[in-house]
This record gives C-alpha cells, sequence and structure tokens, in this order.
C-alpha cells in the first residue's frame, strides 16, 4: 500500500478537495462527511480505498485539508488572534480575568481541553469505524436535525430571558464574553462529534451557541475561532504521517490540497459573517437533510 502512495491522489483531485474543504470546513455542512461522500460520488475509488483503513495516508492528507482551512481562519481574523493572545498572557501576568478579549481568550481555552483530551482518544477507532459514504451520509442527516434544533432553541422564552438577563446585544442576542466556563466546557465537548463523518463542527457550535442564547454572527465568530486551535494541534500531531513512510508520494498533493483549501477559507468565512447578520442556518439544515438523504440512498 505504501508503495503505491503517489498514485491514490492526483494533483486534479486535491485541488478539488480543498477547495470543498474551505467551503464545507466553514459551512456547518461537515467537511469531514463530504470528503467521505464525494470521491465515492466521483467514482474516485483510488481514494476510496483509502477511508476506512486502519493504516493508510488518508488521514495524514484530511489533516492537511484542515490545517489549510485553519490557516484561512487565521489569516481572516489575524487581528482577533493577536487581540485574544496578547489578552491570555495579561491574565497569567495580573492573575484575573478584567476585559471581554481576555474572558473571550479563556473560553476558547476551556473549550479546548475536552475535545483535544476526546480527539486523541477517540479519532482512530471512530474513523476506522464510519469513514465510509453510507454512514458519513445518515450522520450528514443528523446534522441537519442538530441545526434545526439550534434553531428551534434558540426561539425559547427562557433563552431570550438568559440574554436580556446577561446584558443582551441591540439585537436581543446575549454577548460572547457572558457565557460562562462550565458553558464552554460543554460546548467544547460537543465538538468532539464533529470527529464522525456527517458531522459539522461549525454547526454544533453554533447550533449549541444559539441555543445558549447568543446570536448568528458571535455563534460564527465563536465557531471560527474555536475550530482553530485543535486543527492547528492535529496538524502538529499528525505531522509525522505526512513527513514518514505513509506520506510518501503524498506530499505534493496534500500541500496543494491545503493552500486550495486556506484560499476557499478566506472567501468562506467572510461571506458568511456577512450572511449570518441577518439569515439563519435553515437553508444548511434543508441541504444537509436532502443531500444527506439522497446519499443514503445513493450509497445504500
Amino acid at each position: 500500500m505504501l508503495g503505491i502512495a503517489s498514485s491514490l491522489i492526483t494533483y486534479f483531485q486535491a485541488i478539488v478537495l480543498g477547495v470543498l474543504q474551505g467551503v464545507t470546513e466553514l459551512f456547518p455542512v461537515s467537511s469531514l462527511g463530504h470528503t467521505v461522500i464525494f470521491p465515492n460520488l466521483f467514482g474516485w475509488n483510488n481514494i476510496v480505498a483509502w477511508q476506512s483503513q486502519p493504516e493508510s495516508p488518508w488521514l495524514a492528507f484530511v489533516v492537511m485539508l484542515h490545517v489549510g482551512s485553519a490557516i484561512g481562519l487565521l489569516i481572516y481574523f489575524w487581528r482577533d488572534w493577536v487581540a485574544i493572545v496578547k489578552g491570555f498572557f495579561r491574565t497569567i501576568a495580573k492573575r484575573r480575568i478584567e476585559t471581554p478579549i481576555e474572558r473571550l481568550a479563556w473560553l476558547i481555552v476551556v473549550a479546548t481541553i475536552p475535545v483535544g483530551i476526546l480527539g486523541l482518544l477517540l479519532e482512530h477507532p471512530i474513523r476506522t469505524a464510519l469513514a465510509k459514504p453510507l454512514y458519513a451520509s445518515i450522520f450528514l442527516v443528523l446534522n441537519g436535525f442538530i441545526l434545526f434544533g439550534g434553531e428551534y432553541f434558540r426561539r425559547r422564552s427562557e433563552v431570550r430571558e438568559l440574554a436580556i438577563r446577561e446584558g443582551a446585544k441591540r439585537d436581543g442576542g446575549r454577548r460572547l464574553d457572558t457565557l460562562e466556563f462550565r458553558e464552554a466546557a460543554v460546548i467544547g465537548t460537543a465538538q468532539t462529534s464533529a470527529l464522525v463523518a456527517g458531522i459539522s463542527r461549525d454547526g454544533v457550535v453554533m447550533s449549541t451557541g444559539l441555543a445558549r442564547g447568543l446570536d448568528h454572527v458571535d455563534s460564527a465568530r465563536f465557531a471560527f475561532l474555536l475550530a482553530t486551535p485543535p486543527i492547528l494541534a492535529a496538524g502538529l500531531f499528525k505531522f509525522g504521517d505526512l513527513t514518514g513512510p505513509l506520506g510518501q508520494g503524498l506530499r505534493g498533493p496534500a500541500v496543494v490540497a491545503a493552500i486550495a483549501a486556506a484560499i476557499t477559507a478566506v472567501f468562506t468565512v467572510a461571506f458568511l459573517m456577512r450572511y449570518f447578520k441577518t439569515r439563519t442556518l435553515i437553508p444548511f439544515a434543508i441541504y444537509c437533510v436532502v443531500f444527506g438523504l439522497a446519499m443514503v440512498v445513493y450509497n445504500a
């Protein structure tokens, strides 16, 4: 298998998967689900053969796709990240949290811990068991219902009352810096569901944020900021796979795919941050249910 790694993916396939990653990682529709479903849909059997193998170049390639989209997020949110990192170190120096940006820094830290721990423990068994087109299609349908659920719970009267009590924004949403650390821990734990192909990390975080009274813009911003550390950490953790025997013949296409994902992600996040000022998750939920059901039928 290792000897034929160079024949498993072409540069054209790498670019297509990179663009697909740059869109679907940020749209709440599961990038991992789409990278499992689309090669099968396109008849790319050379890639399908990797996906559920215990040891294959597939995971290293997928990690590079995610690193590319994380780099796109860093490019778009670089000012936010400079402020967040500075705020974090200020709290270390003075041993207290005083400003909204300092609190946001610690919310990200708290939310990242559970997904980091559970990701290390569960990533390999979940990938080998569920990285198949049929399972990804089923979980994509479930992802659609998660998005519907986020919109439903956002409208609950108790959520609106919570937003008012915690200091609502002008649009009626709860301010991001009023999230409690236990809420951040729950959101971070919920992120782990994105290890399953078909479940969107951003979709889960946004739905949970909406259910806790955040508006769509802050839910999306928190989701995008929260996605960056674990993705980059996974990239560092799996870097050895790409530089070692599993990455033989794969490194060029993986780098090209990551660049395509990064460029696409910058445009995608810019679009979504404008979109969520006036729109909801409902179109994405409908897409997940309809496309997911169609792929269930196709792959059954």
